[in-house]
C-alpha cells in the first residue's frame, strides 16, 4: 500500500512501516530542518516541505498523492494547541490544521486514514461555517458520507511500547472498502522500563559548571562508563547538568521526587541557594516496574514532569546518606527505545542532541503504529 504522511515531523511513526509493506512514498512537513532529517532516514520518499495552509503547498500535495495513488493518509497534526502541557488556548491557530488535513482526504479519496492526536481533541472546538464545533463533530460532518469511523483514546503502554502515551485514534475506512480499519485489541504483558532499558550498565552525568577534575572526584568511572555507553549507540552520551541538580538526584531514590528528601541540602534548590518551589512531578525519578513515563518535548531537563532515570541503590557516602546512580535523565538512545524506535534509526549526527530529543517527544511510538496498519494486511 502507498501512503501519504501529513505533519511528518521526522518520520517518528512510519518507522516501521516499510518492513510490513506499507511503503510512504509522499509526505509533507513545514520546517526546513526536520524535512531535512527526514528526507536524510527515508530517501526513497518524496518530501515536499511547506506550509500545508499555503494554496500552492496543498495543491502540490493533493496532486502528487493523485500521482502516486495513494492508498492511505496519516495525519498527525500539531498537539501543542491541545495539549495539557500547554495553555490550551482556545483560539490557537495550531487546532485548526485539521482542516487542511480534510482537505487532502476529500480531494485524494484515500481508502484508508489515520487521524491522531492528544485526547483533550476530542473536547476542542473549531470555528466551521461560523459556529463553534468539536473536531470530531467536525471530522464526521465532512467525511462520514465517504468514511466509516472507528476512534478510540488509546495508551500504547497497552500495545507492547514500555511508556504511558495517550492519544485519541481515529481510523477511517471508505465505505467501498470490505476491510474496515479497527484498533487492534490491548495486549495482556505490559512492558516496563526495566524492560526496555535495564540491561544498561551506568551511566554517570556531565557536570558542567564544576572543574572536570571534581567531576571525575564526584564520578571517578566516568570516562569509562561512557565509553561502554558509546558502544551501544552514539545517542547513549552523558547528559550535562549543573552540579545542585546532581547532587539533589544523587540523593534521591529509585520512583520518588528530590522534594522529598529528608535533608534540605538534598532538596532542588536555585542557583542562588534558595529552595526550589514546583510539582512533585519534577525532580523525580522514574520506576523500573512500570512503563516509563510519557516522553514530553522537553526531556533534557531534571527540573520537567518525569525525566529522571530511576537509578540503582549504590551504598552510602561519606556522611552516611544513601545515594543513587544514574542521576541524570534519560539519554537520546534510552528515549527511542522507550519510545519503541529501531536501535539503529538512522539519525544524522549532524543534527544537534536537543533538537532530536524535541522532535521524538513530539511522535508517536511507531510499534504502535506498526501494529495498527497490520490490520490492513
Amino acid at each position: 500500500m502507498k501512503a501519504l504522511s501529513l505533519f511528518a515531523n521526522i518520520g517518528v511513526a512510519e518507522a516501521y512501516l516499510d518492513d510490513i509493506g506499507i511503503q510512504v512514498v509522499l509526505a509533507n512537513e513545514i520546517d526546513k530542518k526536520r524535512s531535512d532529517v527526514y528526507s536524510y532516514i527515508y530517501p526513497n520518499t518524496e518530501l515536499i516541505c511547506g506550509d500545508i495552509t499555503d494554496e500552492c503547498t496543498i495543491t502540490n500535495i493533493i496532486n502528487r498523492a493523485k500521482t502516486y495513488g495513494v492508498d492511505v493518509i496519516i495525519a498527525t497534526p500539531p498537539c501543542q494547541g491541545m495539549s495539557t502541557a500547554g495553555k490550551l488556548e482556545e483560539n490557537d491557530v495550531r487546532n485548526e490544521l485539521v482542516t487542511y488535513a480534510v482537505r487532502v482526504i476529500a480531494e485524494i479519496k484515500p481508502k484508508y486514514v489515520m487521524l491522531e492526536n492528544v485526547p483533550m481533541q476530542l473536547l476542542t472546538k473549531i470555528n466551521y461555517n461560523g459556529t463553534m464545533t468539536l473536531i470530531p463533530e467536525y471530522l464526521k460532518k465532512e467525511l462520514s458520507e465517504e468514511y466509516l469511523f472507528e476512534s478510540k483514546v488509546i495508551n500504547t503502554c497497552n500495545y507492547g511500547v514500555p511508556q504511558t502515551r495517550e492519544r485519541v485514534i481515529f481510523l477511517l475506512t471508505r465505505k467501498d472498502q470490505e476491510n474496515i480499519w479497527k484498533i487492534p485489541q490491548e495486549e495482556l504483558k505490559v512492558k516496563t522500563l526495566e524492560d526496555a532499558i535495564g540491561h544498561l550498565p551506568r551511566l554517570d552525568p556531565l557536570i558542567n559548571d564544576i572543574d572536570y577534575d571534581e567531576h571525575l572526584r564526584i564520578f571517578p568511572g566516568y570516562e569509562k562508563n561512557r565509553e561502554i555507553a558509546l558502544a551501544y549507540s552514539s545517542w547513549h552520551t552523558p547528559p550535562s547538568h549543573v552540579y545542585r541538580q546532581v547532587i539533589s538526584i544523587m540523593h534521591t531514590p529509585t520512583g520518588q521526587t528530590a522534594f522529598n528528601n529528608i535533608k534540605e541540602q538534598y532538596r532542588p534548590l536555585k542557583k542562588n541557594g534558595e529552595p526550589v518551589h514546583g510539582y512533585k512531578n519534577t525532580y523525580k525519578r522514574q520506576r523500573w516496574d512500570v512503563p516509563a513515563y510519557t516522553i514530553t518535548t522537553y526531556n533534557r531537563t531534571i527540573s520537567s514532569q518525569n525525566n529522571v532515570h530511576p537509578g540503582r541503590f549504590m551504598g552510602m557516602d561519606k556522611n552516611g546518606d544513601e545515594i543513587y546512580s544514574d542521576p541524570r535523565v534519560l539519554t537520546v538512545y534510552e528515549i527511542m527505545l522507550v519510545m519503541s524506535l529501531p536501535e539503529n534509526w538512522n539519525i544524522p549526527r549532524t543534527v544537534s542532541e536537543n533538537f532530536i530529543r524535541s522532535v521524538i517527544g513530539e511522535g508517536i511510538p511507531p510499534l504502535f503504529i506498526k501494529k495498527i496498519f497490520k490490520q490492513l494486511i
